[in-house]
């Protein structure tokens, strides 16, 4: 065979055809898609955008009822991506924890609203990650529900400066404002929760989500740490102009950031949470139900004064571990994954029983998003500007 030098042959050629799936894709407002229209789509899409990589799934019922992988996990290598491929899970890693720390909740393990401080033998100050917090003792107010909800007034990552998102050497940790008085995205909340379950538990995160999430699930190939054995079939990151961006194989985990799964693995997570197993019914709704509004402009930077409007009509607020919105077709939770060559998303309308997951490998992945997800299964309710998921050829003037 000829070397392949375009995504459009990829994608032509694509592996995982997945076959036995449903010829129809049932949408939020009820109408059908077919899966000829639905690969169309994707193909055409990807073109134009120059992403280089992209897996695809879609619940109906509450099942999973498409899934299918398109172009290149190496494209400097001519390799193409499958459903078993291991990807970058990025920021989904915080719904997976989410729903981790829910389940501990549920087992009297941590409580939502106790100070996290009384759990610890010491002061949050004196752990060396915390020691910047010794001058504003506001550690004291910060709990389960504020870090799971993102109001903890920490920054998102310490090394970029959470307003200008300018790298920061310094890496200053600093509570911005009072914990619980408004919403502002934290990677630093969550893994000031990490260290609190992981003092409780006596164990690590990569050891409870495979007790509590991975084997009861099925996801035997994902991990917040890497494996030999995932090796023989994973993505590298792409950016823009198609240099390869290879992920760090980490091998501490990192509650916040560093999950890879595979889009079976993760399809197999949603449906399980949309099917609500594993959480008793109210402990499930408290996970879903709004904790804050939100009425910042854009979700990045963090800590903003901007503020809108604009989202009012869909009710965007935060529950634990997932954004949320309200429309006319019922509730919805919702996650994005961000990183320098990976874009995902995942957005679940529970009262419908849909959902879609999209993982790219490609810093372009993005730039699809809201054409896929109206397109698709007629989410015209995602809030994409506040995400900035500003399409290809969307014109800001």
């Amino acid at each position: 065979m000829k070397k392949m030098n375009t995504i459009a042959i990829a994608i032509l050629l694509v592996a995982n055809a997945s076959f036995g799936q449903k010829q129809e894709i049932t949408r939020i407002d009820g109408s059908k898609i077919s899966t000829t229209e639905i690969d169309k789509t994707v193909k055409h899409l990807m073109n134009e955008a120059n992403v280089q990589g992209l897996s695809l799934s879609i619940i109906n019922n509450n099942e999973q009822a498409y899934i299918k992988t398109y172009g290149f996990k190496n494209k400097e290598k001519n390799e193409l991506i499958d459903t078993s491929t291991v990807l970058y899970a990025a920021s989904f890693s915080k719904a997976v924890f989410g729903y981790l720390t829910m389940k501990l909740v549920q087992e009297k393990t941590i409580d939502l609203d106790k100070p996290l401080c009384k759990y610890l033998n010491k002061p949050i100050d004196e752990y060396e990650y915390f020691s910047d917090l010794k001058s504003d003792n506001r550690w004291k107010l910060i709990t389960a529900r504020m870090c799971l909800s993102h109001t903890t007034g920490l920054p998102n990552v310490r090394w970029f400066h959470p307003t200008t998102g300018v790298q920061d050497t310094l890496g200053v940790m600093k509570i911005y404002f009072k914990p619980g008085k408004k919403y502002a995205y934290s990677g630093e909340g969550l893994k000031l929760l990490q260290l609190v379950i992981e003092v409780v538990t006596k164990k690590n995160v990569e050891e409870l989500a495979i007790e509590k999430v991975f084997r009861p699930i099925g996801m035997t190939r994902s991990g917040y740490i890497w494996y030999d054995r995932f090796d023989d079939n994973y993505a590298i990151g792409h950016l823009a102009d198609n240099t390869l961006n290879p992920k760090k194989k980490r091998i501490t985990p990192v509650a916040s950031a560093s999950l890879v799964t595979t889009i079976e693995d993760y399809t197999r997570f949603i449906e399980y949470v949309m099917q609500q197993k594993g959480l008793d019914n109210k402990v499930f709704e408290e996970m879903i139900a709004p904790q804050i509004e939100i009425l910042s402009k854009t979700q990045f930077p963090p800590i903003t004064t901007a503020t809108t409007s604009e989202n009012k009509d869909i009710h965007l607020s935060y529950g634990l571990g997932w954004g949320l919105l309200k429309c006319k077709y019922g509730r919805a939770f919702f996650k994005e994954g961000h990183d320098d060559a990976w874009r995902n998303y995942n957005i679940n309308f529970i009262d419908k029983g849909i959902s879609i997951i999209i993982i790219t490998n490609s810093a372009n992945g993005e730039l699809i998003f809201k054409e896929l997800l109206e397109t698709l299964i007629a989410d015209t309710y995602t809030p994409w500007k506040w995400e900035e998921y500003f399409p290809y050829n969307y014109n800001k003037k």
